[in-house]
């Protein structure tokens, strides 16, 4: 039975245990069946993703008449699958982006008659982009994975490919002078001002940093829903940031509006970023940087991996390497030999010895 204070598109049913259940229906699209209750953040985030056709994809015409034995057989049950709808929205749509553009070329094509020669062929079209190649073949591997499992194919012949190796470092980890730089030409009180703050000093992606808002503030912390990642994190709120916060004060559900008056949208955000960094004359440096930033001084300031990833909400030691793999090496053997130093002295006064001179 449809409830009233339900949005758009969403009914409630009860399961075979009595148990009320929800799901998303609209004309063109796919159904999807929510894993969170209304009134709850996780709904929130699946019932947007629906909307966006991202949950709950458009329903393809002649989707259902695809070969047997296609790829565009197989993506369509990939894209149903939860090897598909468990990443989050963010995740989800980087990879459909990816795969549609594949299938536009391949998706006619026998998943049987796919070698490893095939695939070293596909990546060697999308030079001089490493990158992109390699996402793709990380994609088409998953999705040879889920073939094996559909009774498509025997093997994975991606396996036996190997990726381009990729040199860069990434996106630029700002320094300390360029960060003061962009707040010299824009002040504290400007939206300029506000977007670094929220990134810097809360270590957050700007996806997330554009939609915080007073509603993440409880108990004077912000406590934050990852998009990418549905890691939640609880921040102090830190007096640079609760400054920026207070000299640009909103009424709206957000800090950061754009000049329409609404909500960024994420590439709107990072399109702005962009503008304030080119009109601090920082052509190199980009929102995904201060996040690598606010790594940085972590590590500078002598923070263990697990408390680094407290802030930022990484799970593993390597992913946090990474991005703090631009900190000062000056700052960092000086704070290490202050440790060894400090170590060798307690042994000796332990020994009864003499004391190493500190400044040795």
């Amino acid at each position: 039975m449809t409830k009233r204070w339900l949005p758009k598109w969403v009914s409630e049913y009860r399961d075979r245990h009595g148990k009320p259940r929800y799901r998303f229906r609209r004309k063109g699209f796919a159904q999807y069946l929510f894993k969170h209750p209304p009134g709850t953040e996780g709904f929130r985030q699946e019932y947007e993703a629906c909307k966006r056709g991202l949950a709950a994809p458009a329903i393809e015409p002649g989707a259902g008449r695809a070969a047997p034995g296609s790829f565009d057989d197989l993506i369509g049950r990939y894209v149903r699958s939860p090897d598909f709808l468990n990443p989050s929205d963010r995740t989800r749509e980087v990879y459909r982006g990816v795969i549609e553009r594949w299938r536009v070329k391949y998706g006619s094509a026998k998943v049987r008659d796919l070698e490893a020669r095939h695939v070293e062929d596909m990546m060697a079209e999308m030079l001089p982009h490493r990158t992109a190649a390699n996402m793709m073949r990380k994609r088409l591997s998953a999705l040879m994975q889920f073939a094996i499992r559909q009774g498509m194919a025997q093997t994975n012949p991606v396996i036996a490919t190997r990726p381009y190796e990729i040199k860069s470092g990434g996106f630029h980890t700002w320094t300390d002078p360029e960060i003061g730089q962009y707040e010299a030409c824009h002040p504290v009180g400007s939206k300029a001002r506000l977007a670094l703050a929220l990134m810097l000093w809360t270590g957050q992606r700007g996806g997330d940093a554009r939609v915080m808002g007073p509603q993440h503030i409880q108990d004077k912390r912000l406590v934050i829903t990852q998009e990418k990642t549905g890691v939640t994190v609880s921040l102090p709120i830190l007096p640079p940031l609760a400054e920026a916060i207070m000299a640009a004060p909103s009424s709206a559900l957000v800090f950061l509006l754009s000049e329409h008056g609404k909500p960024y949208s994420r590439k709107g955000f990072g399109n702005k970023i962009r503008q304030w960094c080119d009109e601090a004359g920082l052509p190199k440096c980009t929102a995904h940087g201060l996040r690598k930033a606010a790594a940085r001084r972590f590590a500078e300031a002598g923070c263990t991996n697990q408390q680094i990833k407290a802030w930022t909400g990484h799970t593993t030691d390597s992913e946090v390497a990474r991005y703090t793999a631009a900190a000062n090496q000056e700052t960092l053997s000086d704070a290490a030999a202050e440790k060894l130093m400090a170590n060798l002295r307690n042994q000796l006064a332990i020994k009864g010895r003499k004391p190493l001179n500190k400044e040795a």
